[in-house]
């Protein structure tokens, strides 16, 4: 019911910035990014209620990373500062059009679209 394109990875160097896009066809009521590195489990890093704006960050990137919505465009965004070799993943987007009030916010099990990913590779 939901498809999601992902765009703006790239390489950068440490302390470079990038912005990535998602942009959702269908009605989504939160809408996140997850990160995955080679060897290592898939990691939430920041969602957004798409209807008040609520956003929560994974400790990792608070300070760093700011998710934000177009929401006239159905697009997510996650404004990348101050990036750091170990930011080095593959970049997911993911959404759903339900919310639950209990458990974590940045669990992938919450989420049942996603996107095809998006390389973002920060050298040292």
């Amino acid at each position: 019911q939901v498809q999601l394109v992902e765009s703006g990875g790239g390489s950068v160097q440490a302390g470079g910035s990038l912005r990535l896009s998602c942009a959702a066809s269908g009605y989504t009521v939160i809408m996140a990014w997850f990160r995955q590195a080679p060897g290592k489990e898939r990691e939430g890093v920041a969602r957004i209620l798409t209807n008040s704006g609520n956003t929560v960050y994974a400790d990792s990137v608070k300070g760093r990373f700011t998710i934000s919505q177009d929401k006239a465009k159905n697009t997510v965004y996650l404004q990348m500062n101050s990036l750091k070799p170990e930011d080095t993943a593959m970049y997911y987007c993911a959404a759903d059009q339900r919310n639950y009030y209990s458990g974590s916010q940045l669990s992938s099990y919450r989420y049942n679209y996603w996107g095809q990913g998006t390389q973002v590779t920060v050298s040292s």
